[in-house]
């Protein structure tokens, strides 16, 4: 399979939501033979619009037509498209019916996109790829460090040459405290923003007016927060408050005195910054009912936060994350993937429970084909080291077959293996002892499996599925 497929990018945040839709060619590569995506090209990029809410939940209506007209301005309206994502984050994804959200844009769109919903560690490392994989890759001799700062979570990656080492997520953001455009009268404040000012001895709430200093209090606690993630301080979060705001754990150490760590940003928050730094003046007080425009603003005045800005500039000035999700978070099979039958495509949300040598004995087996079993829906493997010789990989696969014999799944579970060589229909044979077994088994190959704990594989295209990755390790 070759030519030109589309691809769809979704991001439904705290403050924004908006559309990308982009094309890429699908290719073999002539070194490694692999099937793979080149010369991602962004198509259409939509206007971020506030994400639509009513009584306080997402306003499902609202989405739908927002999907339509998105749709039709990227000129995909009855076209296929072949991949890509859709990033529910921040307060958005705390909202009682984000759920519903998940499932209108999984009825609406099929199987051809990831939807993901709060998976802070899978937006961190989405943010960096997109906005600072390349920054990084042409400078491997630093440490770099992006925020990605948006209404509700600042999330973190920390990166060396393109690869992402660490992650993390911070409840801070611009719209805990949602304000009148304007002026600072409190509409609502998130749960985080009510314990906060509790924690400041600040007696406000909805309809009440913060001052000046409230402001630069509340400020100091958020900009504090995120000089400490990024210098790796731990013992800024030994409070009450600060640990509240701890969504989940970076385990930064200080950087090395020979590493330099470069800070980049991305997200609505760094965008603002970065606009600024470009010479744009700074948009009316609290245009977008928030404190974004503030924070931007106290950000750019920290020695630590604002330090390398002006320096190191990432990719489209950090708003990028959903074109990183379309990129990196999609794998294709190769063209020999097993499937022991048509229907059994596609599958969502089955664990990656684990790592099985081509030398495994059969303890081992069983052990991981267990957890399968207690697994609702089934679950993945990753099958190491199958490639150089036939013979263990006959022995591999009569080995799983025998303990499926004795122990197997029940109906509404499948057996998915990852496997780097191109021994998927041979190794699913084995397996199934040549179509025989009833075992419900999809054998993918020459994919590298990520460090994730959930896949997701749509149906086949061609002769290969596409196949995503989520719940970063």
């Amino acid at each position: 399979m070759s030519g030109t497929v589309s691809l769809l990018g979704l991001d439904f945040g705290s403050t924004t939501c908006s559309a990308m839709v982009a094309s890429a060619t699908m290719v073999r590569n002539c070194v490694t033979g692999r099937m793979e995506l080149s010369r991602l090209t962004e198509e259409v990029r939509s206007v971020p619009v506030f994400t639509p809410l009513r009584e306080g939940r997402i306003d499902e209506a609202a989405v739908a037509a927002l999907l339509d007209g998105w749709l039709a301005g990227g000129g995909l309206e009855g076209k296929a498209i072949f991949g890509g994502g859709a990033l529910i984050t921040g307060l958005a994804a705390q909202r009682e019916n984000a759920a519903a959200l998940a499932s209108l844009l999984r009825a609406r769109l099929g199987d051809a996109i990831l939807v993901a919903t709060g998976d802070a560690n899978l937006e961190s490392w989405m943010a960096f790829l997109g906005s600072a994989a390349r920054l990084s890759r042409r400078h491997p001799e630093v440490e770099i460090l992006n925020l990605d700062m948006g209404g509700g979570t600042t999330n973190l990656a920390l990166g060396i040459d393109g690869d992402v080492r660490r992650t993390g997520c911070l409840f801070v953001g611009a719209r805990h405290v949602q304000v009148e455009p304007g002026t600072y009268r409190i509409v609502s404040l998130s749960r985080y923003a009510r314990a906060l000012l509790d924690h400041l001895g600040m007696a406000r709430g909805p309809g009440d007016e913060l001052s000046p200093g409230d402001v630069d209090v509340v400020l100091s606690f958020y900009v504090a927060l995120l000089e400490a993630a990024v210098t790796g301080h731990a013992e800024a979060f030994t409070t009450d408050a600060a640990r509240l705001h701890l969504h989940t754990d970076i385990a930064l150490e200080p950087p090395a005195p020979h590493v330099p760590r470069i800070v980049t940003l991305s997200g609505g928050v760094g965008a603002l910054v970065y606009d600024k730094l470009r010479g744009a003046p700074w948009p009316s007080t609290t245009l977008f009912g928030d404190l974004g425009i503030d924070l931007a603003q106290r950000i750019l005045s920290s020695d630590v936060l604002a330090r390398d800005l002006s320096a190191w500039i990432p990719d489209h000035f950090g708003r990028a994350t959903v074109f990183g999700m379309m990129r990196h978070s999609m794998d294709i099979s190769g063209a020999t993937v097993f499937l022991s039958s048509p229907d059994v495509l596609p599958l969502r949300d089955l664990p990656i429970l684990g790592r099985l040598g081509s030398d495994a004995d059969a303890g081992r087996v069983d052990t991981l084909l267990r957890l399968v079993r207690e697994s609702q829906a089934g679950g993945c493997l990753r099958i190491e080291g199958a490639g150089p010789s036939l013979a263990a990989l006959r022995r591999l696969g009569a080995l799983l077959g025998d303990v499926l014999r004795a122990h197997p799944l029940r109906p509404e579970q499948t057996l998915v293996l990852f496997v780097a060589e191109n021994v998927g229909k041979t190794l699913g044979h084995y397996v199934s002892d040549w179509g025989k077994s009833p075992l419900k088994l999809v054998v993918i190959d020459e994919v590298a499996v990520k460090d994730a704990r959930f896949a997701q594989i749509g149906r086949m295209k061609g002769h290969v599925v596409p196949v995503w990755y989520y719940g970063q390790e």
